[in-house]
């Protein structure tokens, strides 16, 4: 199946970034938020980041206005109903994401596939909300999804290979670089990652070293281009530890145990740059 018209689910900054990306590929996309304003909004947003394209000469005006042609807000979920792809991409709570696979299962052709943008969470609950699992898969893109090359397509217990193909094709149509992976929790990059940050933040917890100090560590060290602290605060320290919380709970690892600064600091609502506040303080 090839998609045509892709339906996206969530008002946050990834939402709005898979919007970019599939518009750009040529791609119908259907921008969904639960407020007719807030997904206004977004195509506002989406047109400040292409009009910035424009001026840095990486767009023509035509290629933007094509772009945001493409590009439709809506707030009522039944707006759906005629895309061969919807993507979630809302709060990482897994029983909020149990319950819009079972609206959109209701609302959407049987040709649909169902997918979540979910970094950790089991796809085959999703699936088991639906009445076509062999429809839903997971399609992982990342932060900030117009600029990282990845996406993880992830396969649950219930996939269908055609499924699993068509998502493929889908991320590759968008230019990005897909991998498939089973449906455990953090797939690929979120385990192997998120051990890492976790023990940065202990470090930096028992004071071991600065803040400045440990991201300068790895950004010289390892020739990253971000330090561990950074990265946190770019991803949400609430998203973070929501995938710890994850990982912990399948595997029971040590290094997936939250590290208790990321636990005060959700509390306080210091969640990064969502917030302008977490390990670094941002200009809002």
């Amino acid at each position: 199946m090839t998609v045509k018209r892709v339906g996206i689910v969530g008002s946050g900054i990834m939402g709005s970034g898979i919007a970019e990306v599939a518009a750009k590929a040529g791609i119908e996309v259907v921008l969904r938020s639960r407020a007719q304003g807030t997904a206004d909004a977004m195509v506002a947003g989406l047109e400040k980041s292409l009009g910035k394209q424009v001026d840095r000469g990486k767009l023509d005006d035509a290629e933007r206005d094509a772009v945001l042609g493409r590009v439709r807000a809506v707030a009522d979920l039944s707006e759906l109903g005629e895309c061969d792809l919807v993507i979630e991409s809302i709060v990482e709570d897994l029983s909020a994401k149990k319950h819009l696979f079972t609206e959109l299962d209701r609302i959407c052709p049987e040709h649909t596939i169902l997918a979540t943008n979910t970094s950790t969470l089991p796809v085959v609950e999703m699936a088991m909300n639906t009445g076509r699992p062999e429809k839903v898969c997971g399609v992982h893109f990342f932060n900030p999804a117009p600029m990282m090359a990845l996406v993880e397509v992830v396969r649950a217990i219930t996939s269908s290979d055609e499924t699993i193909a068509a998502a493929t094709s889908f991320a590759v149509a968008c230019g990005k670089n897909a991998v498939q992976v089973k449906d455990q929790a953090g797939f690929i990059v979120n385990a192997l990652l998120f051990p890492y940050l976790n023990n940065a933040a202990k470090l930096f917890d028992a004071g071991v070293a600065t803040r400045d100090d440990i991201d300068a560590a790895m950004k010289g060290g390892c020739n990253f281009p971000m330090g561990p602290l950074e990265l946190l605060d770019l991803v949400g320290l609430d998203t973070s530890l929501a995938i710890l919380e994850a990982l912990y709970a399948e595997f029971k690892d040590p290094n997936y145990a939250a590290a208790s600064v990321l636990r005060r600091m959700v509390s306080a609502e210091r969640l990064g740059r969502k917030t302008g506040v977490g390990f670094y303080e941002y200009k809002r």
